[in-house]
């Protein structure tokens, strides 16, 4: 028995219209003595085209089941998004960075990634384990919390040995010939009351009356985490940079380098500290008054520089053995004028009330109007470019014109100081050195807010908090390679415009604004962010397939779309089924 397809093309009907028939019979063939002859049975042409087909299958030996029994799927789990985070901590060596093959380390890295496709508590974390297959493949699912602490402590146990293999891939001379070292210092808050390292400091998350720890980052001058330290909450910027110039020399074995720092971090007093220890170098900027210094009428800095350039190399005696490039950005000057404009006009609108309740007789007495000045004055830093004069029964505040046009007269203008020869440095090189700082703000930002979420510190014990920091450095470390991997399929700037003038502000290049018009990269796909493309990786699921009555899962990926393919194409490696 079988099934025949009779096709007839170019039928002319009564109306004359042309017409395609397609008819189909079950037919028998059998044999009338030594000749094959066939049998029309029946005809099958009235019948639904896929069960023609079921009949045509089940003839020719096809075993067909209902589709509810065929197959079933056993779990499903998001795979995508740990999967390329895997695929790039195992092209950067990141396993062996670690230390050797263990429980450990299994656990250390389950951290690190899950610390990048979804940043949260220790509790939260080891609960989302059994939900992907980043526990199942690496067996941390069941993990409890003394073990995942276990790791930790094993893993800050590791620190220098990690450290220093990274200070030889990017801060040794053959990786890293400039010679440049980036360091900066934040901080972030506490919870709770009984960590040691928490202290009350200045609060770079504008948390106040939090206790809070430090911790400084050093990079590469490309913004590569290279290590990290943990400070106590109230330490100040200069002796964060006193260890990380130790750590460089004594541990990293680093004698001959250039800490870049900003103007809070490398001070005069550190400076000459280097100076006595010899070897490093530094770069940073001066700080206002310095600036005003120069800039008076006989010192070296005068406006007049800048009549036909935007940056010049001065002298001073006061900076022996340095050199000082001065710079002046002309959008940095009215931004500055329009802020400095704002905030007065604001204290001022805080003052108003104030002296209309002096001069309507509802507040009087020099104290009390003394006490209720002193409350606002200073809200916008504005104190210092205004007069303000207390009697018992009258207020007045004017501004300090002079004053306020000294200070206008220096807006835009920055001065660079550096120990690095000009045969070595040009002046347009130092400006350029100093502004990768940019790249070590953004991997901070990276780790406290946009992707790593390092904030609030939730840990009692000192080395729990330096354990907590190192992985999120990590992780960074990760995001840092991976965001430059992936910036076809983000917003990012793949091949940002060199600059002929390093003063002038950075640009986007035409490719970069016409993907961000259009939502859509070279490939018609849509554009994400870092953390929108992760999301979207982890719609590629692990399927567990049972077929049948058997109890025997196939494991088996779902199809890939175009951008989930091309993440894995751009880090270079294929979509693993699993882990390991």
């Amino acid at each position: 028995m079988h099934v025949v397809r009779v096709r007839k093309t170019g039928y002319v009907d009564k109306a004359g219209r042309v017409r395609d028939y397609e008819s189909a019979y079950l037919r028998r063939t059998y044999r009338d003595g030594g000749k094959v002859k066939n049998e029309t049975v029946a005809n099958l042409s009235v019948l639904p085209p896929h069960v023609i087909d079921w009949i045509d299958a089940g003839l020719k030996g096809v075993q067909l089941v209902p589709a509810q029994t065929a197959a079933s799927v056993a779990r499903s789990l998001p795979h995508g998004h740990v999967a390329a985070v895997w695929a790039q901590a195992r092209a950067l060596g990141l396993p062996a960075l670690l230390g050797p093959a263990g429980r450990h380390r299994d656990l250390a890295l389950a951290l690190i990634v899950s610390r990048v496709v979804e940043p949260a508590s220790k509790l939260a974390t080891l609960g989302s384990w059994a939900d992907s297959t980043l526990g199942v493949d690496l067996d941390v699912a069941g993990a409890g919390t003394d073990e995942v602490y276990a790791a930790m402590d094993w893993l800050t146990g590791r620190q220098d040995t990690i450290e220093r293999t990274l200070a030889e891939r990017h801060l040794a001379p053959e990786a890293n010939p400039a010679g440049m070292a980036l360091f900066d210092l934040s901080s972030s808050w506490v919870e709770g009351r009984c960590c040691p390292l928490a202290a009350r400091g200045y609060s770079r998350d504008g948390k106040k009356g939090k206790l809070q720890i430090e911790y400084g980052l050093l990079t590469d001058p490309a913004g590569r985490p290279v290590a990290v330290r943990v400070f106590a909450g109230n330490t100040a910027d200069p002796t964060a940079f006193i260890e990380a110039v130790d750590t460089v020399r004594e541990r990293f074995g680093l004698g001959q380098l250039v800490m870049v720092g900003d103007r809070g971090m490398i001070t005069s007093a550190r400076i000459e500290a280097l100076r006595a220890l010899g070897g490093i170098g530094w770069l940073t900027a001066l700080r206002a008054p310095a600036i005003a210094k120069l800039a008076t009428e006989d010192g070296p800095l005068q406006l007049t520089l800048f009549d036909q350039q935007d940056l010049a190399e001065i002298s001073h005696p006061d900076y022996p053995g340095e050199r000082l490039i001065a710079c002046r950005n002309p959008l940095l000057a009215t931004e500055r004028a329009r802020k400095r404009q704002e905030l007065l006009t604001a204290t001022e609108a805080l003052l108003d009330p104030i002296t209309t309740a002096v001069r309507e007789g509802r507040l009087a007495g020099a104290d009390a109007i003394g006490l209720r000045v002193g409350k606002v004055i200073n809200k916008f830093k504005m104190a210092k470019h205004l007069d303000v004069t207390i009697t018992d029964a009258s207020l007045t505040v004017t501004r300090k014109q002079d004053q306020i046009d000294a200070e206008a007269a220096l807006d835009g203008i920055y001065v660079l100081r550096t120990s690095v020869p000009a045969d070595q440095l040009d002046p347009p090189g130092v400006v350029v050195a100093y502004k990768n700082l940019a790249h070590l703000e953004r991997d901070l930002r990276t780790i406290k807010v946009d992707d790593l979420d390092l904030r609030p510190i939730r840990h009692r014990l000192e080395d729990r908090v330096r354990a907590h920091v190192l992985i999120c450095m990590l992780a960074a470390y990760l995001v840092w390679h991976l965001r430059r991997a992936w910036a076809p399929l983000t917003y990012t700037d793949e091949h940002p415009p060199d600059r002929d003038n390093p003063v002038a502000p950075a640009t986007r290049s035409p490719q970069a604004k016409a993907k961000a018009s259009r939502h859509r990269d070279t490939h018609d796909q849509p554009l994400h962010n870092f953390r929108g493309l992760l999301t979207h990786l982890a719609t590629l699921t692990r399927n567990d397939l049972c077929y049948g009555d058997t109890e025997i899962t196939v494991p088996t990926l779902t199809d890939p779309t175009p951008t989930q393919r091309r993440a894995f194409d751009l880090i270079n490696q294929p979509i693993p089924l699993t882990l390991k």
